[in-house]
């Protein structure tokens, strides 16, 4: 990391990872959620009280992962904007 901060390429290249991993963990759990309300709509999950029960846990934990992501990535971002201060004062 101490590498990539020493050019301005470098400070890009992580806004751009930075991009990829926002785009690969936003694909993630789109797919997650549709698995899940696919299996919650299985008539042999339906039927069943503890399988609905652990769907609707699992859903209910797996809503809350969304909300901790903007928090995240204002993080990333400010260190890569620090990033970029430490090295045009240089």
């Amino acid at each position: 990391m101490k590498k990539m901060m020493k050019s301005k390429a470098g400070v890009l290249d992580n806004l751009s990872a930075l991009g990829i991993g926002i785009a690969g963990l936003a694909i993630t759990l789109v797919v997650v959620f549709l698995i899940m309300s696919q299996t919650a709509a299985n008539t042999t999950v339906a039927a069943d009280g503890n399988a609905t029960s652990a769907i609707n846990e699992l859903n209910s934990a797996a809503g809350e992962i969304p909300g901790w992501v903007p928090l995240i990535v204002i993080a990333i971002i400010g260190s890569i904007l620090l990033g970029l201060v430490a090295l045009f004062r240089r």
